[in-house]
This record gives structure tokens, sequence and C-alpha cells, in this order.
């Protein structure tokens, strides 16, 4: 394996909890099962001929109108649907209140800046949700670079993507190293040239970027971050 120059964090189900337990915790908020909130998002990213969540992701929507079609997706599917808690045109103020980040990767982060690594976030996010998932890591500080899709145009799997990465970090793919638990974004980058660790969770992924790094990463509990 190449010299390691730069580790790329994903943010959603690395930095922050996984995805999953993001939409459950959203339900207990607004009432809306996780299914029935994917489909009405996968039928507004249908209709724009995009994945998922690019309609926010890639900036193709403002929050405020994916939120309008999201209301409308809903209704359409059941007319009967109580919205009355959920408040989808200011989407991300309400999904990110009370959550709170993936502290033993966040904690990893401020390691591997301490000794010396590049440490960067490559995200898939959306243009007003910035403030939040930025206050709620609180590596403004700590990273070198944070690349996002929403202020690209372009999002995770996609090769423009990660050339833009590179790019800025002025770092080749091969000295890269993406931490990502999408399996599709991890294929892409090694695909690239791209170094890779798929997390699955945190006692796996400390363990192999402890190894891969030399860091100490598996610290007990209780001791600075």
């Amino acid at each position: 394996m190449s010299d390691l120059k730069f580790i790329w964090f994903d943010f959603g189900g690395v930095l922050s909890p996984p995805i999953p337990a993001l939409f459950e915790q959203y339900q207990v908020k607004t009432g809306l099962a996780p299914r029935v909130l994917q489909q009405a998002m996968s039928d507004v990213a249908e209709e724009l001929g995009v994945p998922m969540l690019a309609p926010v992701e890639s900036a193709l929507l403002t929050e405020k109108e994916w939120g309008q079609r999201l209301e409308l997706a809903l209704r359409r599917r059941d007319p009967q649907i109580d919205l009355s808690r959920a408040r989808l045109q200011t989407f991300g103020e309400h999904w990110f209140a009370g959550v709170p980040a993936n502290a033993p990767l966040v904690a990893a982060v401020r390691a591997l800046k301490r000794a010396g690594l590049r440490v960067g976030i490559l995200t898939n996010n959306v243009v007003e949700w910035e403030q939040h998932w930025r206050a709620m890591v609180g590596l403004d500080e700590v990273v070198d670079l944070i690349v996002d899709s929403s202020r690209e145009g372009t999002r995770k799997p996609e090769a423009a993507f990660f050339e833009v990465a590179t790019a800025r970090s002025g770092v080749s793919a091969a000295d890269s190293l993406l931490i990502d638990d999408v399996a599709e974004n991890i294929d892409a980058a090694v695909a690239l040239g791209w170094q890779v660790l798929h997390f699955i969770d945190n006692h796996q992924a400390l363990t192999q970027l402890q190894r891969l790094t030399g860091v100490n990463l598996l610290q007990p509990v209780g001791e600075p971050a």
C-alpha cells in the first residue's frame, strides 16, 4: 500500500449516527415511518431522473422546494397522512435537532490531525443543512478541507466528485483514503485508484484505521479525544 497523505471521512453514517437510526429518530419527531418518507424521497427524485437524495445533495432543488415536493408526494400516496409534526420545508433543522455526532469517529479525526496527518470531510450534503451538521461534528477548526456535494454540483459516487477532492487537496488518488459506509461509494473510489476503508462499525473502522496509520485510535473512554 502506498503512502497515506490525506484521510477523507464521510459524514452521514460515519461522523453521524447510522442512517437507519437517523430515520428512526425522525419518525419519533414526526410520526413519519422511514419507508414512507424514503418512498416520498424516491418519488421526488424519480421526477427528476436522479438518485433518491440527489435533488438536494446536488442542489437541483432548494430545501424549501424539496420539502414542498415531499409533501405533495406523501399526500399523493396517502391523502389522509398526518404531517402536523413534520416541518418538511425546513427539513434539516428538524432532522438534526437533538442528534449527537459519532463521538469515537470525531475523536479519531482529531487524533489523526494531532499526529500530523491531513484530514477532511467528503460528504453528500445539502446547502441549507450545512450549519446544522458542521455544528454537530464540531470539526471546522480541525479538518483541512470539506468537500460538499451541494457546493460542487456533483456527488458520490460520481467520478467528478472524487476528482474535485484530489484537485482541492493536491494529493493523488493513490495517496488518499476514503472512509465511507456506502458500498457504492467505496467501489467508485476503488475504481479511481483510491485507498478505502468500508465503515461497518466503530470498532472495525478504528481498528483498521489504527493499523493503516499507526496512530492510537482505540484509547479507553475518558482519555482526551
